[in-house]
């Protein structure tokens, strides 16, 4: 908790003092989960960006390796895991309808789309996995810089 031990020369200084420590505590409570999320998605966004290129600078022989490594794929799976964390976190607090139905579809496209990278179950163009990623990211952003929340309660 910040604390402001400042001998109050105006009064200006004192409000000054209480709006900061009115936004470190809002930072702390009211926007982690969005905060979360947005690292989340972005590590994601950065993982799925980097794939292609790691494994053409790799280049395997077809004998030896011709997709993703197990290993690689599973990683997929974690950033759906810990993004639905950060979405139902962000989903509890004070949002507006419209962007909580954002969150949902969003989620939703990003599960389908990497189920479909592995099980491929419609063909579509690998770089779609970007979409909802960045419409996440997006969504949190928007969430941290609407969010009333009055307690600590988001």
């Amino acid at each position: 908790m910040l604390k402001c031990n400042l001998v109050a020369v105006g009064h200006k200084k004192s409000y000054i003092c209480r709006m900061l420590r009115l936004y470190f505590n809002n930072y702390t409570t009211a926007k982690k989960s969005d905060y979360f999320g947005i690292l989340a998605s972005g590590l994601c966004l950065i993982h799925c960006f980097a794939t292609p290129f790691i494994f053409i600078v790799k280049s395997c022989s077809a004998a030896c390796c011709a997709e993703t490594p197990i290993w690689w794929k599973t990683i997929d799976y974690l950033f759906i895991i810990i993004s639905l964390i950060a979405v139902t976190q962000a989903l509890k607090g004070p949002t507006k309808k419209i962007i909580k139905v954002g969150f949902i579809v969003s989620w939703v496209s990003l599960l389908t789309l990497i189920l479909n990278e592995s099980f491929i179950m419609f063909s579509i163009f690998k770089s779609a996995v970007f979409i909802p990623a960045f419409f996440l990211i997006l969504l949190h952003f928007y969430n941290i810089k609407t969010c009333k929340c009055e307690k600590s309660c988001c």
